[in-house]
């Protein structure tokens, strides 16, 4: 489980296709400070597992089904990836519970930019459309935000200076993908309710 704040911007050293799935190496000196071998770790909001690790160098496995769902599998070498290790009992939980499941993409359509801060719109699919509401918790790569506005096929996020410096969302421009997942609670509150549906039906 992890919470949304990243720890650190990470290097992609290297990504190497192996057939259907890939092994992705990422320079991240503080995540791997503490790590052990088959820890897991959030890159760019993937929950992945280490299955190697250096001296400030970690490697993961990225499965066929991560990189169909992820952005994962346009990275190259020199890229830069939001990092956070996984969260310990008694932590603060200063964002919100981010499981590292990605429910998938979605597609930059603008970037506001105010005095300091950014207002950023994205695309939003419609099968994760019902899990997202205004005021609620949303991940955009990682990043536990606030939705600030929502539509039936677009949803806003307003990016601090801190996100802007701290993570990869500083960099966000029109046009580009980011990973996103829904809160957990929407999820399960969801499926529940097809649940329901089907009793009364």
């Amino acid at each position: 489980m992890f919470t949304g704040i990243i720890e650190e911007l990470g290097e992609v050293i290297a990504w190497a296709p192996v057939q259907d799935a890939a092994r992705l190496t990422v320079r991240a000196p503080l995540a791997v400070s503490d790590a052990r071998h088959g820890d897991s770790i959030a890159v760019g909001g993937v929950c992945l597992t280490i299955v190697d690790l250096g001296p400030d160098w970690f490697t993961a496995d990225v499965m066929a089904e991560t990189i169909a769902m992820s952005t994962l599998g346009s990275l190259a070498a020199g890229a830069k990836v939001n990092i956070e290790r996984a969260a310990q009992v008694g932590d603060r939980l200063g964002g919100h519970i981010v499981q590292g499941h990605v429910d998938g993409t979605s597609e930059v359509l603008s970037v506001t930019h105010g005095s300091a801060w950014r207002v950023v719109r994205f695309t939003l699919d419609q099968d994760v459309a019902p899990l997202v509401a205004r005021k609620g918790s949303i991940a955009v790569d990682g990043v536990s935000l606030t939705v600030s506005a929502v539509g039936a096929d677009w949803f806003e996020v307003s990016l601090i200076p801190e996100t802007l410096t701290a993570t990869t969302l500083g960099s966000l421009e029109v046009g580009d993908r980011s990973n996103i997942e829904t809160d957990i609670l929407a999820r399960h509150v969801a499926r529940l309710a097809e649940f329901e549906r089907a009793a009364i039906a």
